[in-house]
């Protein structure tokens, strides 16, 4: 079958997916956990909603990732002359369409962090007095966070949609002289520079900056790869998926072990770049930097030790073997895991932070006073480790109602924008070789014309 149909029934399951997703942040509004809640100086009751404001900006951050990255990987492979995937490209187009949802839950995000809604960000609230804070504000800061956003993503998307419109125009139009390919290579080049420089700027402000005290020059290329890792999952779920509904036939074995492959390198690289983020603030073992690995070993140690088992050591041994890479059993298992493990490892990311932060806003510590003295701070980071907060300390139900509930809601993008066009680009020059590319089994590459 050259076109998907969006049925009926494969509609109502995304829709009862968003529906349990819509269910379970509203819960989260109003299931705040004790110790995130306050009485202010005049008496009256302080709740910073921080269950539903994180399970809002994790999720959001977490998919438009995928779709982001998904891009950047079409004009990647396009820059470089590969045409491998070419046979499957129109499913990481659709993944891209993703980006202008994501796009809006980062304005409401950013917005409500103008108006004082929420307080994800300790930079977000009164800085006076705190060095560390004030010597950053240049970057970290409502206008920055708010029109970078809007900016940034904006031009992703559109990007996207030239290329996606080519991508489309040379189906109808056909190929003679290459015409429409040459302009999309025009295209992806200059969006490969933009891509690079400013998905850095928009994950240390989404993300690094929640712990605002603290930074890592590799953070960017960290928090990217656990993109690309769930990227690539997410694709082996859908085309295995999808093959099983009779679609996609062009799509052989081979091109399934290629994607097996991606996802036992790149978890390699992850976790590469994961020891290497952490070898070196070890090594250097100055406050300001270990403060954030203490934090989690010490209070979330489930968290940063099960991210390391779910994104590493599993994913290696299962793949370890080559034949592993070609079973349909054991792709499907492990990239269950590793988008979890994933959606995981951004939970762990931005939970603790605004915890800290969550508690300096109703008076429950004086944690900016503390990081003005990192010797103070460092001795009280393991205080309270022991204490269990819903939400925070691990995902709850609510938690995993929402990430369903965003799942649900990128599946419906991405299965209706490929009901839109044929699923094989039938003009893409590189067709061929992806249609008769082969791996041998061993390991060797040919391709047949």
């Amino acid at each position: 079958m050259t076109h998907y149909i969006l049925e009926s029934k494969h509609k109502s399951v995304t829709l009862g997916m968003i529906a349990v997703g819509v269910l379970c942040l509203i819960l989260s509004f109003f299931m705040e956990p004790d110790t995130l809640t306050g009485v202010g100086a005049d008496g009256h009751a302080i709740n910073t909603h921080a269950r539903f404001w994180t399970n809002l900006l994790h999720n959001s951050v977490f998919f438009t990732g995928i779709a982001f990255i998904s891009f950047f990987v079409i004009t990647a492979s396009i820059t470089a002359y590969a045409g491998w995937y070419v046979a499957f490209k129109r499913l990481w187009e659709a993944f891209g369409s993703f980006m202008i949802v994501g796009l809006v839950f980062m304005m409401i995000i950013a917005i409500a962090g103008f108006l004082h809604v929420h307080h994800l960000y300790h930079w977000g609230g009164n800085i006076e007095g705190d060095r560390i804070l004030e010597g950053k504000a240049g970057f970290l800061n409502n206008y920055w966070y708010t029109f970078g956003t809007l900016i940034i993503v904006g031009v992703w998307y559109f990007f996207y949609r030239k290329m996606r419109s080519l991508s489309l125009a040379e189906d109808e139009h056909g190929n003679a002289g290459y015409e429409h390919h040459k302009t999309m290579r025009k295209w992806a080049a200059p969006f490969m520079i933009i891509a690079g420089f400013t998905s850095a700027a928009l994950i240390w402000q989404w993300v690094m900056s929640i712990d605002g005290h603290w930074y890592s020059t590799m953070f960017a290329w960290y928090s990217t790869a656990s993109w690309f890792v769930s990227a690539i999952s997410l694709t082996i779920l859908v085309m295995i998926w999808l093959k099983s509904k009779g679609y996609y036939q062009e799509v052989t074995d081979e091109h399934m072990h290629d994607l097996g492959k991606f996802l036992f390198a790149f978890s390699i690289f992850w976790t590469y770049l994961w020891f290497s983020q952490y070898m070196l603030i070890w090594y250097a073992n100055n406050g300001e930097e270990t403060i954030y690995f203490r934090e989690r070993i010490d209070n979330y140690p489930i968290l940063f030790y099960g991210n390391l088992v779910m994104n590493f050591a599993l994913p290696f041994l299962i793949l370890l073997r080559n034949d592993t890479k070609r079973k349909y059993g054991t792709l499907i298992f492990v990239s269950v895991l590793c988008l979890f493990g994933h959606w995981w490892d951004y939970f762990q990311m931005i939970k603790p932070g605004v915890v800290h932060t969550v508690h300096d806003y109703i008076g429950h510590g004086n944690h900016s006073d503390a990081l003005n003295d990192m010797e103070g701070h460092i001795d009280e980071v393991g205080h309270g480790a022991s204490e269990f907060i819903s939400g925070f300390t691990l995902p709850g139900f609510l938690e995993l109602g929402v990430f369903v509930g965003f799942l649900g809601l990128f599946l419906f993008f991405v299965l209706n924008t490929l009901s839109k066009a044929p699923l094989v680009p039938k003009n893409d020059p590189y067709l061929g070789e992806s249609l008769h590319h082969h791996v041998g089994y061993g390991g060797g590459n040919e391709v047949h014309h």
